[in-house]
Order: structure tokens, then C-alpha cells, then sequence
């Protein structure tokens, strides 16, 4: 995948897949008039670390500000870390495409994760981690296994085993995902219900579990005409069939839900697709928060924090014998396979897993001590654990930063 390299191109620019395969950047024009007017007022051209901190403030500030004009700027923010943020997601979706035995391909991963982005930036803590794409890159990684682990285990389900194992909530959400309105929502979780009541076999695995006959169906539909009178629904009655066919919606419902479908930063939020978001922003806002954001950043106390660390892992790498060093320079810099580092450092291929967990553990050990040491920091499981993502971030980002050079 060829990389972008400008601050305007990183913060404006979307993947487009041919089939399965990185075709081209396609430019958003209104992201890439956005981000060359920040430009024009700052001297920061070249710091894209910057500018995602700073997009994510505006991100954060807009979604918690209760003017009318906060949603569209929300919108812009959110936009503009999207497309920062595709060549992460695009190296999470290929190593999980990768190590994948099942038939999603890249661009299904990618769709997967890049639709979480909203969720990630939720979960952000830019105290905790200063470098978003690092972070955003295990997030990715972690969001598609979520979602294969769920889809295995719905792939070998029946659709009445499904419906079993689903839970209301994700019911609700698929079958608003359908497009139904709140009184059929209700008709067909009553039927859920109902179905879930009656249809049980405690004997039979879950996973076995088949469709019900005539009688069962007959059973689940003279439920639901009983109980829809104490839930106050307005629907009539219903016969079997009619509970068969929501019971068969339902589940596919379900299935299409684990299939999120990617919408394009360059989706118009209105019909009106002429007007800019530009147009509409107020000015004085970017402006303050600019000043801000370079009044935070250079603060001497975090440079010299963040100089410290990188020097103590540095230094820690550097230490290491020449095996280890060349194995973290290709599975974080070159994004290779386990089996493809195998076979360049001519390792056998168990031993690779080992030595990452053996390197990360002496890495991980050297930057407890310099923040217990230098930050004063109390060490406990829940710090290591954060500081454990630190270091993975660090790795990430820096390796990264070297294959540019």
C-alpha cells in the first residue's frame, strides 16, 4: 500500500479497495479545504501527532457542547480522524486477514473495524497514551477478533439456536438496524420471547437445536395472542405462520447486524450535498482551541518526560542481542506474519511467539521502574496493565516512524 506522506493528504484521504486489494487514496474535497485552512494559521505543517490530538479535542469539546452548530463540527473532527486513521485500520484488517482461516477478506476487515471508530475515540485517554494511531491500531485488532469470535459462533448456529443465544438488547438493535418501527420491534420480541419460553430442550445442545413442527409453532403463536393483550400491543392476532416468518426475520436480522456496512466520510448530512461544513462553522473556535492545543504541547515538563522515555526504551532495544532487535524491526516496522518472520530470521515458527513475549516482558519490566523511579507512579496490576499498552503503542509508533526515514 503505498503511504501518504503531507498533512493535508493524511488528514483528507480515504482508502478505495479494488476487490480485495488497496487501489488508490480518493481525496474528500471539503476535509482537504478544512485541514489547508488549520494550516495556513500554524506553523505545526509536518507534526500529524499534533494535528490528531488537536482534531481529537474538537472532537471531544463538540460532542459534549450543546450549540446548534456542535454537531456539524462534531461531524468535521470525526471525519478528518477517520481519515487519519485508514492506514491503521488498514495494517489491523491485513494481519487479521492474514491469520484468518475463514474467507473475509481485507477490505471486510477493514469495513469491520473503521466503523468503530467512534467507539475508539470514546475509549481514548490522551493522558494515558499521547499517540492515537498506535492506540487505534490495537483497538482495530481488538474489534475484529470480538467480532470473528462472535461470527464463528453464529455461523454454526441454526437460526433457532441463534435466537437462543441472543440476547435482548442486541435483538432490538438488529431489528432496528432492519428499519422497523418501535410497535413491530415490540411484536417481534414479544415472539422472541415467546419462543424462548416454549421452544427449550435442555437435553440438546444449543448449537443443535432445530426448528420447531407444527405444534410448536402453534404453541409459540397462542402464547404471544395471550401476552399481547397484557402488553398492550395493537396488533391482531396472529396465527403460526405469521410467528415463523418474524422468528426467520428475526434471525436474519441478527446475522446482517454482525455485517456493519462502512459509510463514507463524504456522505452528505443533509440533502443539500452542495453546502460545505466550512461554511457553517464558527471561526473564532478553531482559533481558540489551536492556541490551546500548542500551549499544551509545549509544555517543558512533557517534553522532557516524553524525551526520558524515549531514550530509556531506546537504550533498552539497543541492549538486546541482534536476533531480538531484527525480529521487533519486522513484525512492528514491516508488519509481517509470524510464519514470514520465521522464515527470514530462519527461527522455527513456535519459537517467534516466545521470543516477542520473552522481548515485550524485559521492555516491559525496564519502563515499570523508569515510571515508578522518574513518575513517581505506585505500580500496581491495573498501571502495569496501562503501561503494558504504552509500550505496545511506543513500539508500534516508533517502528513506524523508522520505516519513513
Amino acid at each position: 500500500m503505498q503511504r501518504r506522506q503531507g498533512t493535508v493528504e493524511i488528514f483528507s484521504t480515504f482508502i478505495q479497495f479494488d476487490i480485495d486489494k488497496f487501489n488508490a487514496w480518493v481525496t474528500d474535497a471539503k476535509l482537504r479545504r478544512s485541514i489547508k485552512t488549520c494550516l495556513e494559521k500554524s506553523d505545526r505543517q509536518d507534526s500529524h501527532s499534533f494535528w490528531a490530538l488537536y482534531w481529537y479535542k474538537v472532537w471531544e469539546n463538540s460532542a459534549q457542547d450543546s450549540q446548534q452548530d456542535a454537531p456539524n463540527y462534531s461531524f468535521l473532527a470525526y471525519s478528518h480522524l477517520c481519515a487519519y486513521l485508514q492506514e491503521a485500520c488498514y495494517w489491523a484488517a491485513r494481519k487479521s486477514a492474514l491469520n484468518s482461516s475463514g474467507h473475509s477478506s481485507i477490505s471486510d476487515f477493514f469495513q469491520i473495524a473503521i466503523a468503530q471508530v467512534g467507539k475508539i475515540l470514546k475509549a481514548f485517554n490522551p493522558e494515558q497514551s499521547s499517540h492515537l494511531k498506535s492506540y487505534a491500531e490495537l483497538s482495530f485488532e481488538r474489534i475484529i477478533r470480538d467480532v470473528l469470535r462472535v461470527r464463528r459462533e453464529a455461523d454454526i448456529c441454526s437460526d433457532w439456536s441463534l435466537l437462543h443465544k441472543v440476547s435482548r438488547r442486541r435483538l432490538i438493535k438488529s431489528l432496528q438496524n432492519l428499519g422497523l418501527n418501535e410497535e413491530n420491534i415490540a411484536n417481534y420480541v414479544l415472539a422472541w420471547e415467546c419462543f424462548g419460553e416454549l421452544y427449550t430442550s435442555g437435553n440438546t445442545e444449543i448449537r443443535q437445536r432445530r426448528k420447531p413442527d407444527r405444534t410448536g409453532w402453534e404453541a409459540i403463536a397462542k402464547l404471544y395472542n395471550t401476552q399481547r393483550l397484557t402488553r398492550g400491543l395493537s396488533s391482531e392476532t396472529v396465527n403460526s405462520q405469521t410467528i415463523e416468518k418474524w422468528l426467520t426475520q428475526s434471525a436474519q436480522a441478527i446475522r446482517n447486524f454482525l455485517y456493519p456496512k462502512f459509510v463514507s466520510a463524504d456522505t452528505p448530512l443533509k440533502d443539500d450535498g452542495d453546502a460545505s461544513l466550512l461554511d457553517i462553522l464558527p471561526g473564532n473556535v478553531q482559533n481558540s482551541l489551536l492556541a490551546q492545543m500548542v500551549e499544551q504541547e509545549e509544555a517543558d515538563s512533557f517534553k522532557s518526560q516524553q524525551t526520558q522515555l524515549n531514550e530509556v526504551l531506546n537504550q533498552a532495544i539497543a541492549a538486546l542481542d541482534s536476533k531480538s532487535q531484527q525480529l521487533l524491526q519486522v513484525y512492528y516496522s514491516q508488519q509481517f506474519t509470524q510464519t514470514e518472520i520465521a522464515k527470514q530470521l530462519e527461527i522455527k515458527q513456535y519459537k517467534v511467539s516466545r521470543l516477542l513475549s520473552s522481548i515485550r516482558k524485559s521492555l516491559l519490566k525496564t519502563l515499570t521502574q523508569w515510571s515508578q523511579n522518574t513518575l513517581h507512579i505506585s505500580i500496581n496490576s491495573v498501571v502495569i496493565d496501562s503501561i503494558n499498552i504504552s509500550l505496545e503503542e511506543w513500539l508500534k509508533f516508533n517502528y513506524s516512524q523508522t520505516e519513513q526515514v
